[in-house]
């Protein structure tokens, strides 16, 4: 039967008859990208919009001081010297004396200023604050000339140099993220790569993917920059956006590829392949990528910068993909035709086919769907099962803690801690009063005070007031990772005990701000929204799927079954890191905490990408079934039809999340590890087990959709191939 190719069809011929046209226009955009790339403004900034600790911290910008000078905490130690002899004494000076030198540092303080409290009791490590200049924006630019001395000069004369701060930390996590982000993509598009030979079967087929998502990234960097500009972005964005790049931009062109090389054997021109591909995987992949936007879009109703950026990264990824499976893939291939079958490997070299048998998975699927209601019952109860030890999930931030124990500035960290009882974090009590020098005030203060001095967790507390006199803040040292139960359950003495014994309402308003505050306040404020997020991302697919397939039925399962998936996944974490099973198998470090952002960061990639799998192989199962009428038979085709690709397609995914795993950092490991758990869940048990089981289980069911709904408008996500020109003859009405 005739088809009108539908608008993606319309755009993948029209790239394809104008590919030099189209070619260029793709240059002038990785050109703007580019220029646009240049401009990148990342931000450190982490804190949630109307939280306690940002109210705590937006009183101190306006009223206080509108910098913050950064410090950074040097450590020198020495096994044979103490601080008293001429020799530690000597080093020290001399290091003070480099590092006054240095423009970015505004102040230098040391014991041999007479400064109390900044060496040792056995006196073999010594404590040199500096105090840089600017904001603590600037920290990690400002810190770096520090940290070269520090490096230069550590191991000299057997004195070890270390140094902690805001510019060093965020400078160490920088360097990290970027050796993670070049190991991650050298083992991610090694596997991807070999995956796709064994998938496509030829050199320039496998190519083409990885070239078109590292294109899409770079458009996409190019796009987050300009965005930066105007709100803050992580400084994780470029990891996030490489991961969902390289996972998405892969798996659509490979979808593509693979139907333009069935529609040739198929019998069609050059153009007509490309379009019957474009009306046909390209509409799939159009519809699959504003499934992964629907849910990614869940992260911006967050008021939270991290969340946000996130957001924002992920789905202008997803779009240039999308926009680069739309228009610069077809262009290419009607470039190449069936070059791109050019340098086909022996033996499992194939130029596309027609019907498959589907091997394994085709074994599966008769298996399951002979036994339906076991097949569901066990694959439900081992998801669940893996599900239920997120029960004990305990969110928080990795904080300093996640550095590799090998690392500067955690070593330094840890030594702070240790040997001097403030350490090197704070705890910020805002003071909001008419007036702060009065009575009532100081009086609450005092007892404030009082109490802090009781609690052996706090350390010494430094007060100071701005000119207008209706602000104070109270500085009070908390020694420890901001991040740790200990830091946590000071926070909440702080203010559900001491603070309102000291003050009353009427007498001042007060916010507590740091480190420790911002996360216990972002993870509050993460379960507050949880339920939004979840409603928003949950509704809106299940209205896509209720379109695109006009079935009630359909987006429910889809629906329960990726909550099975992201819920197995969440469990394996809490197992793997929390709990500390099998992590060093993987090459993972135990962890205490599990990222406070990260479930609901999972939920909305892994619930965009599952569809990806979930629509790929429902609209080959609706194809056939709108075709036939035979539910059983049309679940077994869409299996045996899908099964190769997602199976290739999870790989490549696993690859992906899998390298970028495998990183010195514990929250990248926890992100690469809980994605690619889910992935390997997703293209198996419940895309090939779950989905086929249940399906049969139903049968006719699967499609039902009230004739009351007859009004909504109908989407054909995957319809029948455009009817051939020219010479060549019509496709039968068989797989298209």
């Amino acid at each position: 039967m005739d088809h009108r190719p539908g608008f993606t069809g319309q755009i993948t011929r029209a790239a394809a008859r104008h590919p030099w046209r189209t070619l260029g226009l793709w240059v002038l955009l990785l050109v703007a990208a580019f220029a646009a790339s240049t401009t990148m403004d990342l931000s450190s900034n982490t804190t949630t919009a109307g939280t306690e600790a940002s109210k705590a911290t937006d009183l101190i910008d306006s009223r206080l001081r509108p910098e913050t000078p950064p410090e950074e905490f040097v450590i020198v130690e020495s096994p044979t010297t103490t601080a008293d002899e001429a020799a530690f004494s000597g080093f020290v000076d001399s290091l003070v004396g480099d590092l006054r030198l240095l423009e970015e540092v505004e102040s230098v303080t040391s014991y041999r200023d007479g400064a109390e409290g900044l060496v040792s009791d056995d006196g073999h490590v010594a404590l040199i604050i500096a105090t840089l200049t600017g904001d603590e924006e600037d920290a990690a630019d400002t810190a770096e000339p520090l940290v070269n001395i520090v490096e230069a000069v550590d191991g000299t004369d057997s004195f070890r140099v270390t140094t902690v701060g805001f510019g060093s930390i965020e400078g160490e996590f920088s360097d990290l993220i970027a050796e993670t982000l070049e190991q991650g993509e050298i083992v991610g598009i090694s596997v991807a790569l070999v995956i796709l030979l064994l998938v496509l079967g030829a050199a320039v087929a496998a190519g083409l993917p990885i070239i078109l998502a590292l294109l899409s990234i770079f458009v996409a960097v190019g796009a987050t920059a300009l965005v930066s500009n105007v709100m803050d972005m992580s400084d994780f964005i470029v990891f996030i956006i490489t991961l969902v790049g390289l996972a998405v931009g892969i798996d659509y062109s490979l979808l593509i590829i693979h139907r333009f090389r069935e529609e040739r054997v198929l019998g069609r021109d050059k153009i007509e392949a490309i379009t019957a591909a474009g009306a046909t995987a390209s509409r799939t992949v159009f519809f699959s990528g504003m499934a992964v936007a629907i849910a990614l879009a869940g992260m911006l109703i967050i008021p939270d910068p991290i969340f946000q950026s996130f957001g924002v990264g992920a789905i202008l990824v997803v779009a240039a993909a999308v926009l680069a499976a739309l228009t610069l893939l077809p262009a290419v291939l009607g470039l190449l035709g069936d070059r791109v079958n050019w340098l086909t490997l022996p033996f499992i070299g194939r130029r596309g086919q027609v019907e498959s048998t589907g091997g394994v998975w085709g074994w599966v699927t008769g298996v399951v769907t002979a036994r339906p209601v076991i097949s569901v019952l066990v694959t439900s109860g081992l998801l669940i099962a893996l599900a239920v030890p997120v029960l004990n999930i305990n969110l928080g931030s990795t904080g300093i803690s996640s550095l590799p124990e090998d690392s500067n500035p955690r070593h330094a960290f840890d030594v702070a801690n240790e040997e001097f009882s403030d350490g090197v974090l704070t705890a910020l009590v805002v003071i909001d009063a008419p007036d702060v020098s009065a009575l009532a005030v100081k009086s609450s203060l005092a007892e404030l005070t009082a109490s802090l001095d009781e609690d052996e967790f706090f350390g010494t507390s430094e007060l100071e007031m701005n000119e207008a006199g209706d602000l104070a803040l109270l500085t009070v040292a908390m020694p420890g990772d901001f991040s740790s139960p200990e830091s946590e359950a000071a926070l909440k003495r702080l203010r559900n005990d001491y603070i309102p014994a000291a003050f009353t309402d009427e007498t001042a308003d007060i916010f507590v701000g740091g480190p420790t505050a911002e996360t216990v306040d972002d993870i509050a404020t993460q379960k507050e929204y949880l339920p939004f997020v979840f409603t928003f991302v949950l509704g809106f697919s299940f209205l896509l799927l209720l379109l695109v397939f006009r079935s009630i039925v359909v987006p429910l399962k889809a629906i329960v079954m990726n909550l099975l998936s992201v819920g197995a996944a969440y469990g394996a974490l809490v197992l793997v890191f929390q709990e500390g099973i099998g992590n060093e198998l993987f090459g993972f470090r135990e962890s205490p905490v599990i990222e406070s952002w990260l479930p609901l960061f999972l939920f909305a990639i892994l619930f965009g990408l599952s569809m990806d799998y979930h629509v790929f192989l429902l609209s080959r199962i609706k194809e056939r079934y709108d075709e036939t009428g035979d539910n059983t038979a049309s679940v077994a085709y869409g299996l045996r039809q899908t099964a190769g690709i997602i199976t290739g397609a999870a790989l490549i995914m696993v690859a992906v999340f899998g390298g970028m795993a495998s990183g010195d950092l514990v929250v990248f490991q926890q992100v690469g590890f809980g994605l690619a758990f889910a992935i390997i869940l997703d293209a198996t048990i419940i895309r090939m087990v779950l989905v086929p089981a249940s399906m049969e289980l139903l049968g006719d069911w699967n499609w039902y959709f009230p004739k009351w709904l007859d009004w909504l408008p109908e989407i054909h996500i995957e319809g029948a191939a455009v009817q051939a020109t020219g010479d060549k003859t019509a496709a039968p009405a068989g797989p298209r």
